[in-house]
């Protein structure tokens, strides 16, 4: 129960995100998530998008340095602890977190988590009858 994310690299300067939002949106691709880190040559641009692929494509076309990885998408209580005891599990599992990043609507949360085995991650989280969202679902939110 994987989703793909876009990775996607940028040079610390005016403009580049806006590009990237204005190349999706008139393409019709709707960005779900998205996550920046960055230092002072570069940021890495994290996002979630309703079309991956096509994205992944349309990127590539315009010469961004761009990826695709598999993430996992955890459901989580909007509540205080619930964070905790989800990453409690990941760790008594021995999991990795390679990183991480969350978004919240209401009563709900959604995170992010990239593991260094991803499928020990989704085999810590099914035994422990945690709930992951699927990829269609997610571009729903």
């Amino acid at each position: 129960m994987q989703v793909k994310q876009l990775s996607i690299f940028l040079e610390n300067k005016q403009g580049r995100f806006t590009e990237v939002a204005r190349i999706l949106g008139e393409a019709d691709i709707n960005m779900t998530a998205f996550s920046v880190a960055d230092n002072s040559d570069f940021g890495i641009l994290r996002l979630i998008v309703s079309e991956p692929e096509r994205a992944f494509e349309l990127l590539k076309e315009q010469k961004f340095g761009v990826t695709l990885t598999e993430v996992v998408c955890l459901y989580c209580p909007n509540t205080p602890g619930s964070l905790a005891k989800a990453l409690d599990i990941l760790n008594s599992e021995k999991v990795f977190i390679e990183y991480m990043y969350a978004f919240s609507m209401g009563e709900s949360a959604y995170v992010i988590i990239r593991a260094a085995n991803m499928e020990e991650c989704v085999k810590a989280f099914q035994k422990h009858k945690l709930e992951l969202i699927a990829a269609d679902d997610l571009y729903r939110l």
